[in-house]
């Protein structure tokens, strides 16, 4: 089976392998401080779902840094002045604060000459109209990215990691991201607790089926970390999680219902092996690598 793999796409677009770097806004998340909630989602560890972000006093500052964590991937051949990144805020909810701040510092990564595309990580209920339209603006310069954490369409499961906002929310945001003509990627993550199998097919055939197509998905598997309510919650009255091979299973179905134009940003994930609970399989990522892709190719 095939599908349209992030390394692909950025090869088409940009004529060479991409990697991102890991930054934050010094932003936190309305699902924390009090707006919405305290503590946040329930699988989210303190580092706010960005636990490999850089940090540092400065957005170029925390490239340099970030640059350093990724380079020794990237070969000698490439010379490090033609190498290309995504300025990626993984961080918290980074559109969560003084727009124009934020903006500035979007703007300053954008303008290091070798970031080629910047990535926004977000929630659905955290893009003011003006924050959509500075985010449009950029995008008039070089590619711009939205990614949303849905994580699931199911309302009960939503209430129980306690996410903080509704369907109809994310839908409202989506179709403005798109009307500004940004680059939408929604988060989805597999074996949430409560959901069975055919309620998480249920979200990628939701996805698959918006309109306009959705330009990009990440598919990512739960884990417990430590620190989290999700740990807490495990420990005290614990849930099923998947066997390596039951996950694979489920990613070749999700795969198999997405529009061939939908670019895949990532079919698994990487949990802080020292936070890391369960499942601990995943800890190995080249055995996860391994057998994902030799489930897809015999899919």
């Amino acid at each position: 089976m095939k599908y349209r793999t992030l390394s692909d796409a950025m090869k088409e677009q940009f004529g060479t392998k991409v990697y991102k770097l890991s930054l934050s806004a010094g932003v936190t998340c309305p699902n924390r401080d009090g707006t919405l909630g305290y503590g946040g989602c329930t699988f989210c560890s303190e580092g706010g779902s960005g636990d490999f972000a850089a940090e540092g006093d400065s957005v170029a500052e925390q490239i340099r840094k970030a640059r350093e964590r990724v380079d020794g991937k990237i070969s000698a051949k490439i010379p490090p002045e033609e190498r290309k990144y995504i300025a990626y805020f993984q961080s918290f909810t980074s559109t969560y604060g003084d727009t124009d701040t934020l903006l500035g510092k979007f703007r300053e990564a954008m303008e290091q000459p070798q970031v080629c595309a910047l990535s926004v990580g977000t929630r659905p209920d955290c893009l003011s109209p003006d924050m959509v339209e500075g985010l449009a603006c950029f995008n008039r310069e070089k590619p711009v990215w939205v990614e949303l954490g849905l994580q699931t369409i199911h309302e009960k499961t939503a209430k129980r990691v306690h996410r903080g906002y509704s369907l109809d929310v994310f839908e409202d945001a989506y179709r403005r991201l798109k009307a500004a003509g940004l680059t939408v990627i929604v988060h989805v993550i597999l074996g949430l607790p409560g959901e069975t199998v055919d309620e998480m097919l249920e979200t990628v055939r939701y996805l698959a089926s918006l309109s306009p197509l959705l330009d990009g998905i990440k598919l990512q598997l739960l884990h417990v970390l430590s620190g989290t309510r999700l740990a807490e919650e495990y420990r005290t009255k614990p849930f099923p999680v998947f066997t390596l091979e039951e996950y694979c299973d489920v990613v070749v179905r999700c795969l198999k219902l997405l529009p061939e134009s939908t670019i895949v940003h990532r079919i698994t994930g990487d949990g802080p092996k020292k936070l890391l609970i369960a499942p601990l399989w995943s800890g190995d990522k080249k055995r996860v690598m391994n057998t994902l892709r030799k489930a897809i190719e015999e899919a």
